[in-house]
């Protein structure tokens, strides 16, 4: 059972409360007894950031409100706390949970998101020794809020927490066609349209990226189209999302080594997790907006009939590429679909994918690479997007100097550019086959962790989806 996330204001008297409040009202807390208002003082002037006092019916926590230099840094240490008040709840085995805040600042709700993504876990392909968290339900009880504010932070974390279950998935539970049927039901669930289109049709629409990268499977492609279309759309012109969905890379006949490399690759369609996480969250929300998601699907396998290193291909686009890596199968697919996007006259488009190990290495797990066409109005209005929920955005040139890497002797393109700026020539490669303004995120850092990461956990993390739902929100 996911987490439950509501609102009300009703308090009784035996459930366990935490009450957000600032160092200096700590004293004045009306909740709690005079040695009660005392204990915590003296907790509070030691540093403590958590005070836990045990009624034996029930508990109380105090947590000291964070300071912060921004105002996003405020509320990104609210999310951290959410996290630390978890552990505790944990220990002390508590099912439900209500908060409560006295700065007057909306705490609660990013309390409660640090609380509700600590929360996570997957469970599913465990036998035994599997410990379900005991936490159940986290209450919002602030009079200043109201219902609508907290279900929509709910159906926002509820859709990461799909997301991460659609990426921790293995591939033996996870193919192509799999992949479609789990959009599908995803679909049904939150009221969005989705069309699956097959091998055939998508060889007749000559997608010859995608194509290519399925040859060496013994599993088809599928292209998935994704549609929220409310009759009160405010947008004459649908965004369109794009996502990676190789569910398993091989690297294919461009083997990768297995440690660290191959064994996560299952990992590798959260960019279609991604985009479908924030269609989900839209349409559960009932955003007034136009919202098309395109998500070419296949894993890249080195079987008999695999592409060859130096293989040309004939993209949807009507474009020939020299693959010269079989490992940069990312951006083939992901090429076709840009390309496919086309027909919508999108107002914007963003694609999302764990494209590149350059961009790890760029950034780390702690930020976003971004670049695109679409201007400096929309790259700062998701710079801020990203900084209020604490999902990082740092822009990167896409200069055509760059565009010479990928010059090639045989092609219009190849599919690799040098050893140096390779997030950057991906994107590059990216945007040739862009006729519209857009934008490229490359995840590749950030969506999947190796240890856990505060209440980002471990493993499949989410990436993206609270960072562009609070960009289309805003608009």
């Amino acid at each position: 059972m996911p987490t439950q996330l509501k609102y009300d204001t009703s308090l009784s008297n035996n459930t366990d409360l935490a009450l957000i409040a600032a160092a200096d009202q700590v004293a004045t807390l009306s909740e709690l007894q005079p040695e009660e208002q005392q204990y915590v003082q003296e907790q509070v002037q030691q540093e403590a950031k958590l005070i836990s006092l045990n009624r034996y019916s029930h508990r109380v926590y105090v947590v000291v409100a964070p300071e912060g230099k921004t105002e996003a840094a405020k509320k990104e240490a609210l999310r951290q706390a959410g996290h630390s008040l978890l552990k505790q709840l944990k220990t002390d085995k508590a099912k439900q949970i209500t908060l409560l805040d006295k700065t007057a600042s909306e705490a609660s709700l990013y309390l409660a998101e640090g609380l509700y993504l600590s929360n996570y876990q997957f469970q599913k392909h465990k036998t035994k020794d599997a410990k379900p968290s005991s936490l159940q339900t986290i209450t919002v009880a602030d009079e200043k809020l109201n219902e609508q504010a907290v279900q929509e932070l709910a159906n926002v974390l509820e859709a990461v927490y799909k997301v991460r279950d659609l990426v921790n998935e293995p591939h033996s539970h996870q193919t192509a066609t799999q992949l479609s049927e789990q959009l599908e039901a995803l679909g049904q669930e939150a009221g969005f349209e989705t069309q699956v289109l097959d091998l055939i049709k998508i060889q007749s629409l000559k997608m010859g990226g995608l194509i290519a990268v399925n040859q060496g499977s013994e599993e088809p492609a599928t292209f998935n189209i994704l549609e929220y279309k409310p009759e009160n759309a405010k947008n004459t012109k649908p965004y369109v999302l794009v996502g990676k969905g190789v569910v398993y890379d091989t690297g294919g006949l461009s083997l990768k080594p297995t440690p660290n490399s191959m064994d996560y690759m299952k990992s590798d369609m959260a960019g279609a997790a991604a985009v479908t996480g924030i269609l989900y969250a839209v349409a559960k929300n009932k955003l007034p907006i136009h919202l098309v998601c395109l998500i070419p699907a296949t894993d890249n396998r080195p079987g008999g009939n695999a592409v060859a290193p130096g293989d040309v291909i004939t993209m949807h686009n009507g474009m020939t590429v020299e693959v010269l890596n079989t490992d940069a199968e990312g951006r083939l697919i992901l090429a076709d679909a840009l390309s496919f996007a086309k027909k919508y006259d999108p107002e914007l488009v963003i694609d999302f994918a764990t494209l590149t190990g350059s961009a790890m290495r760029a950034v780390g797990k702690e930020g976003l690479v971004v670049m695109g066409t679409a201007g400096d109005e929309v790259m700062a209005a998701l710079k801020k997007a990203g900084d209020n929920v604490h999902e990082r955005t740092v822009e990167f040139p896409l200069w055509d100097e760059y565009k010479k890497q990928l010059e090639s002797d045989i092609a219009d393109l190849k599919n690799l550019g040098g050893a140096d700026a390779g997030h950057i020539t991906a994107g590059k490669f990216l945007e040739a086959f862009t006729s519209y303004p857009w934008v490229h995120f490359d995840i590749a850092g950030t969506a999947y962790l190796h240890s856990e990461d505060s209440y980002r956990g471990k493993l499949a993390t989410g990436s993206g989806v609270r960072l562009v739902y609070n960009f289309l929100s805003a608009l």
